[in-house]
């Protein structure tokens, strides 16, 4: 078995020429592609069998607390023409958005997204655009 390093993902990589079979080796929970004949393709992640269990946990993270929130506000509204009236939707907002927003972070890590890499993709692709249209 050999082992790989690469420059644009930052990642270590184990290949099995045998099987033709490559192992990103530096995550929790490695992900693996095996060659096809045509091109790699992924392999289901080991220890997958909760992902159901850990959907709903993850739902019910971001639901829950918006849900008390959002009831609270409901039952104990604001005095009507306060100057603060808008406060309540305005925290039922926010608890969705900051709950979710733990959530994709907890997504991202565990997928090892490289969100730096793609954001850099996106602005590669976008000076090229903007380049072409500026000699054409």
């Amino acid at each position: 078995m050999e082992a790989y390093a690469c420059n644009f993902c930052q990642h270590i990589f184990t290949a099995n020429l045998e099987q033709q079979v490559l192992k990103m080796a530096d995550s929790q929970l490695p992900l693996t592609w095996y060659w096809n004949g045509k091109y790699w393709q992924g392999l289901p992640r080991e220890g997958m069998e909760m992902a159901g269990f850990y959907l709903i946990i993850g739902l019910g993270f971001v639901i829950f607390p918006t849900a008390i929130v959002a009831t609270g506000a409901y039952l104990f509204p604001p005095v009507e023409g306060s100057p603060l009236s808008w406060v309540p939707l305005f925290w039922s907002i926010l608890t969705f958005v900051c709950h979710a927003i733990c959530l994709l972070w907890l997504m991202i890590e565990y997928y090892q997204f490289p969100v730096n890499m793609y954001l850099r993709a996106l602005a590669r692709r976008w000076q090229n655009s903007v380049v072409t249209r500026l000699l054409s």
